[in-house]
């Protein structure tokens, strides 16, 4: 399993670096996209956002974080055709939505050498609502793959923050010994951020905060995806057919922003 998993992380990496060179040439369908500059006193470095603004943007939007995965930078695999798309078909409803970039394998917790939970909440998101001139108590997260894990991981120590919780094909394992290298520091700092023993502590752990859970039938991480849905009673995980790739995401942008957008505008 662990190498499966290592080779899914690779490949994914690799579909990051071919898609970047053709984000210019994606149709934005009237969205602005644009990038800053974060000197992060966190994560100790700085680092480059993407920030999306939907068409015909008013002020006041909600505001959605959405976490990329290992190898990604934010924009690589998520600024695509689908995603704008997928968001110009919310309309009036469309979040704005920015894409931090939380390094090659961070995993989006607070760690040795970087405090990248403390990066999205103190850094990202105030920078983000001033820039795009977004609602600040009308914020969801969400994520794919390290994304996906660093969502549901900030949301659940940090409740009643967000108004909705996106994790599509999270990285979740259910066992220190399965992670993949660098993915934690040692077993003290998985153990802290276990999602799925956190459930099992505590069932109602996202507590009234809607969830989204999904992934693709013939992902490597769905033992761990099939067991934060059963030790979780805010969770229902949703299978589709597919696999741990820009494909399947690509293909569930439309009822990704769908569920975002629903859940910001009841917030």
């Amino acid at each position: 399993m662990r190498l499966r998993i290592a080779a899914v992380l690779i490949a994914a990496a690799a579909l990051g670096a071919v898609v970047v060179h053709n984000v210019l040439a994606v149709n934005t369908r009237g969205a602005q996209l644009r990038h800053v500059t974060i000197k992060s006193r966190f994560a100790h470095r700085s680092l480059r956002v993407t920030l999306v603004e939907p068409a015909r943007a008013t002020t006041g939007r909600p505001l959605l974080v959405f976490l990329h995965g290992r190898g990604d930078k934010g924009e690589d695999s998520n600024v695509n055709d689908e995603f704008f798309k997928a968001l110009a078909a919310q309309g009036e409803k469309a979040p704005a939505v920015v894409f931090p970039n939380g390094g090659n394998h961070g995993y989006w917790h607070d760690r040795r050498g970087a405090r990248w939970a403390r990066y999205v909440l103190d850094e990202v998101i105030p920078r983000a609502v001033k820039e795009l001139k977004a609602n600040p108590k009308r914020i969801a997260i969400g994520g794919i793959s390290m994304g996906g894990f660093g969502a549901l991981d900030i949301a659940r120590l940090h409740p009643h923050r967000f108004c909705a919780v996106g994790a599509h094909s999270p990285a979740l394992w259910q066992a220190g010994g399965e992670t993949a290298p660098g993915a934690f520091d040692d077993a003290q700092d998985f153990a802290r951020h276990d999602v799925i023993a956190g459930a099992r502590r505590n069932p109602r752990l996202f507590g009234g905060t809607p969830v989204w859970l999904d992934a693709g039938r013939s992902d490597p991480f769905l033992p761990g995806d099939r067991a934060l849905d059963r030790a979780s009673a805010s969770v229902r995980l949703r299978t589709y057919p597919g696999a741990h790739e820009g494909s399947y995401w690509r293909a569930h942008w439309g009822a990704y922003l769908g569920f975002y957008a629903a859940a910001l505008a009841r917030c």
